[in-house]
């Protein structure tokens, strides 16, 4: 987790504390329920806002309803035409912001059509290779990658999907050549994997602990700025070898762009406080997430700086998504 997310998640119990209950801004609202849109009928976004949804129902007094739509793009931009009003609500991870990096026809601007309301989840991806690579350290594999150029081949998902992302960022501050291997989604990905087929991956640590238990995979590295509790005792990547080294998905919440500032902050103040119940958060980190929460400001900057950093990232590798 950067240092950014570490300072919003360390205001974060305070906030919940002092939050006065009810919650004293926007009073009208709302009056009727509430959508939460959300990219297919599952996967981590849909995950995300039905973990969140009843707690927030409970807390508003009106109903929030979790619609899962297929199409990233399509989801994004009904939500940016929507009325700003508060009663429509996307929840999407980081390939909302930077789908513009890797299409040309993207119809929204995810800083001009979106008011920010919370950062909810992080996750980390953690770097394992098959027991066959002889690495045992992050430098040792940079070193293997850099003797053999190209003979090392990495699974992904998709284009500008998390591990990826991780994978792309990974090559570009070593300056290793691995091979992308791309699959369709991470559980072919990692059976390749756990069958030799390809040597690495950076996977979600829901994914691949199991397997890292059973000594099926090795684990080198888990690629949030900070030391993660879903990955005790393992070291960073930026620790390891490759200094300032950061690729977690992050998860959040957004408003169509002039949404009242008080709507917006009644709905970051209550997802806050839904999300830093002792229940919710047990049942993101069993999904394989750790818990953020912000401030729409601080989302917004957040937003901002991975745009920043990772649209480099993209443009630099050509990942395209058309």
């Amino acid at each position: 987790m950067s240092t950014l997310l570490w300072s919003i998640a360390a205001t974060i119990a305070l906030l919940a504390m002092t939050l006065p209950v009810p919650i004293a801004s926007a009073q009208n609202f709302p009056v009727k329920p509430v959508r939460m849109v959300v990219s297919g009928v599952a996967g981590s976004s849909n995950i995300t806002a039905r973990l969140i949804a009843p707690g927030l129902s409970d807390l508003l007094g009106q109903q929030v309803v979790v619609d899962g739509r297929e199409g990233g793009v399509v989801v994004s931009d009904l939500v940016a035409k929507a009325q700003p009003d508060g009663y429509t609500l996307l929840l999407n991870g980081s390939a909302m912001w930077l789908l513009p990096y890797m299409r040309s026809n993207v119809p929204y601007d995810p800083v001009r059509d979106f008011a920010p309301v919370t950062l909810a989840v992080s996750a980390p991806n953690i770097l394992v290779v098959h027991p066959t690579v002889a690495a045992k350290s992050v430098k040792e594999l940079i070193a293997i990658a850099k003797t053999r150029p190209g003979e090392l081949n990495c699974a992904t998902g998709n284009a500008g999907t998390s591990n990826h992302l991780a994978a792309e960022l990974f090559k570009a501050m070593t300056g290793t050549m691995i091979v992308r291997i791309p699959y369709k989604g991470a559980a072919p990905a990692i059976t390749d994997l756990l069958g030799g087929q390809v040597q690495l991956m950076f996977a979600s640590a829901s994914s691949v602990t199991a397997h890292i238990k059973s000594g099926k995979l090795r684990a080198l590295g888990v690629s949030s700025l900070q030391p993660s509790a879903l990955a005790p005792g393992l070291a960073t990547i930026a620790a390891s070898g490759v200094p300032g080294y950061e690729s977690v998905a992050i998860f959040g919440i957004l408003a169509p762009a002039k949404t009242p500032a008080s709507v917006v902050h009644k709905l970051s103040q209550g997802i806050v406080r839904v999300l830093n119940t002792a229940d919710v958060k047990d049942r993101f980190f069993s999904a394989g997430s750790e818990i953020v929460g912000s401030t729409p400001e601080q989302f917004g900057t957040a937003i901002k700086a991975e745009m920043s950093r990772m649209g480099k990232v993209i443009k630099d590798a050509g990942i395209r998504d058309e």
